[in-house]
């Protein structure tokens, strides 16, 4: 089993570990120089402000919403990242760091019957300990586990932690899925896909493996073997590595 690790609006809820007092409240956080919004809390996602809006024009459009503006600190959200990743270290028998607030988690010899108690007891861990929120996914490969994620932070009933566990699950969560929000799925191969009516990622993972193969390249391929429970993309470690996740630049 592989599970993914999502830290919520994590720039935004790192902010809010310092200012107890911004819980509920809009809040976004700029790019370098304060030109754009870079992260937004689900708050300001509700009123509507985009992805990579000018600050400017925020202000201009939202003057009244009482929003609240960060600069970005790097600093900051690179120590958040690596308690998160401390800690998961010490629960998880294997930590594969995907980015500065993912990481997939190798679940291989960890009993079934308990995975589901075991990851809400990590997302709880991670909440006392950092006061940071994270959602986690697990399933039989890395892109189920992306969705099992998506579901989990959006519905508060799996408590922070979604299993997808068997066929009949896999099925259900991919029907309502959109193709267009699975991982590795581009703007370019979702508009392709639309014009063969393909909407979901469960139409995408029932077609044929031939047709796959006949309209896609590698990338297209080994995501819908993931959709359909094989784990066959591999990621390079960043756990020691000079690749850095974030920098600044003026």
């Amino acid at each position: 089993m592989v599970g993914l690790i999502d830290c919520d609006n994590f720039f935004c809820s790192c902010e809010r570990v310092f200012r107890p007092d911004l819980a509920g409240k809009p809040i976004v956080v700029l790019s370098n120089n304060d030109g754009c919004i870079v992260a937004r809390s689900k708050e300001a996602k509700a009123l509507g402000i985009p992805d990579c809006m000018p600050y400017h024009q925020m202000m201009q459009k939202y003057s009244d919403a009482g929003i609240i503006a960060f600069s970005s600190n790097y600093t900051l959200y690179g120590d958040m990242s690596r308690r998160i990743m401390e800690i998961l270290r010490h629960e998880a028998p294997d930590v594969l760091q995907y980015s500065i607030d993912e990481a997939f988690l190798d679940l291989s010899g960890m009993g079934k019957e308990n995975l589901k108690k075991w990851g809400e007891g990590v997302c709880q861990k991670i909440l006392r300990h950092t006061g940071m929120p994270v959602s986690l996914g697990i399933a039989s490969s890395k892109t189920l586990a992306k969705v099992a994620s998506r579901f989990a932070k959006r519905y508060t009933a799996y408590k922070k932690c979604c299993f997808i566990d068997s066929d009949e699950q896999r099925i259900k969560a991919l029907s309502i899925f959109p193709v267009g929000n699975v991982w590795g799925i581009g703007r370019k191969t979702c508009r392709t896909l639309m014009l063969y009516g393909i909407s979901t990622a469960y139409q995408f993972a029932s077609q044929s493996k031939n047709w796959i193969q006949t309209n896609f390249h590698l990338p297209g391929i080994q995501t819908w073997s993931e959709l359909n429970g094989d784990d066959v993309i591999q990621i390079d470690r960043l756990n020691g590595a000079t690749k850095q996740s974030i920098m600044t630049s003026r």
